[in-house]
């Protein structure tokens, strides 16, 4: 199999991946097909959505078509020249508990009607089983996929692996690693449809997190039944390349309407919101009036077109390394999807080993849900275990952040700068100076043009989990340093007195002089002043 990363951003990737019918490019959504019931013919997907590739169910073939796919040619009978994906009946497993076809019947069918991409006859978990049979449904889809290998003949299939265990994480974790010993070439996330029908995408995040730390991280992850245009940010930013759904006809035939944040019942709409070929030349109300068929068909297209707008946001978010940003962004169109959100950061650390440290522009914070970047916590990791304070240093002066970046380079600091080289040369490098900045904590001035240190843009002001925060790690930077004396310049407009107060205790614990200084609470010539004197005093005999 070839699958290429070319781009990546937190654990989202575009990449290429190979089929025998041609390339595609990920991250990916596969339109289902129901050749009996079709709304959009199968070639228009492609012509003009510009979908490069669809999923249909095989065990469906099998059951109203028999031969026909299979002497016809797969891409010839569902009259699409594109690449094809089947599924092999798990689904209705899921639903009526079974279905009329082996294992090595439904392997062998795949092979005969000529999938690209064919999945096994897994066992799905479910949402709501108990432990003991999702036990089972683990160790069935293992078993099956060990058999597979005996049974499969032909070698130009990309075969999926799936990984079952539903909301029981130790069987994800299990099923996981066990597929991943397996030499398939692409691993799929069963079960989740319940979770996302209930909105339970805290829950989906556990779910897709542990599949992919425990499987081989260069194969493709596809997630099945996920094609609302509203999580799919969220979903690659997982790791998520590859996405199915039926969404596009099933919320047309209920009289929905899709955008990018959410979904509108057609009946109850004044306006379109989009502009794409389908709306800019109608309205709800005309719509709404047309006969039931025609209806259907024009809200099926138009969710098709959302879907594709959102899938090329989300390639442009990852090229420009911004795709954070527009999760975040997407996360607050629902609560369900800013929970979710919020729960990634239990995630951060293996998050951030595969994500790029360094991108061609800064980012935007906004507020604590962005202490979970990859960016703050390859920082953390970083400061913490590599960076040593200069040898000689004996006092830092801990400054707050200023608008203007780089830090040591503000009108604010101008000042400070002159106050410490008026102690002379040879104490000029006894004194260590650092910034104290959101989101990252504290900002030694020599690394202050490092990236990102300087490329961000952070909202202000700061809510209280951001602020206790950078305190925190102030007070860990200065437990875990041999300065004698640590003097803070505090901004209680910006942080009130969380730093003050994280950082004295810091200091009483290693037994350093604590000098903080306020500013605001005196003249400027007074402010300096003081400053000079708590320098010189804690130089001692060196000033």
């Amino acid at each position: 199999m070839s699958f290429e990363v070319k781009e990546k951003d937190l654990l989202g990737r575009i990449g290429k991946l190979k089929t025998k019918s041609g390339t595609l490019e990920t991250p990916l959504l596969f339109p289902v097909i129901n050749p009996s019931i079709q709304l959009v013919p199968p070639q228009r997907l492609k012509d003009e959505f510009g979908f490069e590739a669809v999923i249909t169910n095989a065990y469906i073939l099998w059951k109203r078509y028999r031969d026909q796919p299979a002497n016809e040619g797969l891409r010839e009978f569902l009259k699409f020249d594109g690449s094809v994906m089947t599924d092999s009946g798990a689904y209705q497993i899921l639903v009526y508990g079974n279905v009329e076809v082996t294992q090595a019947e439904i392997v062998d069918y795949q092979e005969r009607i000529g999938s690209d991409i064919a999945t096994i006859l897994d066992i799905p978990t479910g949402w709501h089983v108990p432990k003991e049979q999702a036990q089972e449904t683990v160790a069935e889809t293992l078993k099956r996929a060990k058999a597979f290998f005996k049974l499969k003949t032909r070698q130009d299939i990309l075969w999926v692996g799936p990984v079952q265990g539903g909301r029981h994480l130790d069987l994800v974790s299990k099923s996981a690693k066990a597929m991943g010993k397996l030499p398939f070439q692409i691993h799929a996330l069963g079960s989740p449809t319940e979770v996302m029908e209930s909105y339970r995408y805290d829950v989906l995040v556990d779910m897709i997190m542990t599949a992919k730390m425990n499987l081989p991280i260069e194969r493709p992850l596809h997630l099945f039944g996920a094609g609302h245009p509203h999580m799919m940010a969220l979903a690659v930013a997982l790791g998520c390349d590859l996405f199915d759904s039926a969404a596009y006809v099933l919320y047309a035939r209920e009289g929905r309407y899709m955008t990018e944040n959410g979904t509108w019942r057609l009946g109850e709409m004044d306006y379109f919101p989009c502009q794409c070929p389908k709306c800019s030349s109608a309205t709800p109300k005309k719509v709404f009036e047309l006969p039931k068929a025609e209806q259907e068909q024009f809200l099926a297209e138009h969710n098709l077109h959302v879907c594709v707008a959102e899938l090329k946001r989300i390639k442009q978010a990852i090229r420009d390394g911004r795709l954070w940003e527009h999760v975040e962004m997407r996360a607050h169109a629902h609560p369900a999807l800013l929970t979710a959100l919020k729960r990634v950061k239990n995630y951060e650390c293996f998050i951030e080993k595969s994500s790029p440290t360094v991108k061609q522009s800064g980012f935007f914070f906004f507020d604590n849900v962005g202490l979970a970047r990859p960016e703050i916590a390859h920082y953390r990791e970083r400061l913490s275990k590599r960076y040593t304070p200069p040898t000689k240093a004996k006092v830092v002066v801990l400054v707050p952040q200023t608008r203007e970046k780089p830090f040591h380079r503000s009108e604010e600091f101008k000042d400070v700068r002159r106050v410490i080289n008026r102690l002379g040369t040879e104490n000029v490098s006894l004194v260590h100076v650092c910034f104290y900045a959101a989101p990252f904590g504290v900002v030694p001035m020599e690394l202050d043009e490092v990236y990102p240190l300087s490329q961000h843009e952070t909202a202000l002001p700061l809510d209280c989990e951001v602020k206790d925060y950078v305190a925190t790690h102030v007070a860990e930077y200065v437990k875990r340093s041999s300065y004698q004396a640590v003097v803070l310049i505090n901004d209680p407009n910006t942080w009130d007195n969380t730093v003050k107060q994280k950082c004295r205790l810091a200091c009483k614990k290693r037994a350093a002089a604590f000098e903080p200084l306020t500013l605001g609470a005196q003249g400027t010539k007074e402010f300096l002043g003081r400053l000079e004197t708590i320098l010189k005093r804690n130089l001692g005999d060196s000033a």
